[in-house]
């Protein structure tokens, strides 16, 4: 008799330590009803001089490390204004820029800065 009730002790807490039984006050777990939302990062600045720059792309050092390199492709929203600066002489290098970009990705979505006269 001893050794059934040790038994079921034992086996209650294992159920008990497995999580099996359900909250004792009846709730659902208010994390696994509802998923968070995924929220889309804000757009950050970059501060940087250009390297290399055509109608296309543009490559810029990081102002805060100078050994860190971003190319960046333009986003459509500012190919055309990117067009008509590289045709009137564009970025040249050493031009101060910033660049307004997603955390993580390679498309500039806006790039202030004033292109020096062409050499």
């Amino acid at each position: 008799m001893k050794r059934f009730r040790v038994l079921a002790g034992l086996a209650a807490l294992a159920v008990a330590m497995s999580g099996i039984v359900a909250p004792a006050n009846g709730q659902p777990n208010p994390k696994s009803a509802f998923p968070a939302k995924a929220t889309s990062p804000k757009p950050v600045w970059l501060k940087g001089e250009v390297v290399r720059a055509d109608a296309n792309s543009i490559t810029v050092r990081h102002l805060d490390n100078a050994l860190a390199l971003e190319t960046f492709t333009f986003a459509p929203g500012i190919q055309d204004k990117m067009r008509k600066i590289f045709d009137r002489g564009g970025y040249q290098y050493g031009d101060k820029v910033s660049v307004l970009r997603q955390p993580g990705q390679t498309v500039a979505l806006k790039i202030h800065g004033k292109p020096s006269k062409p050499r």
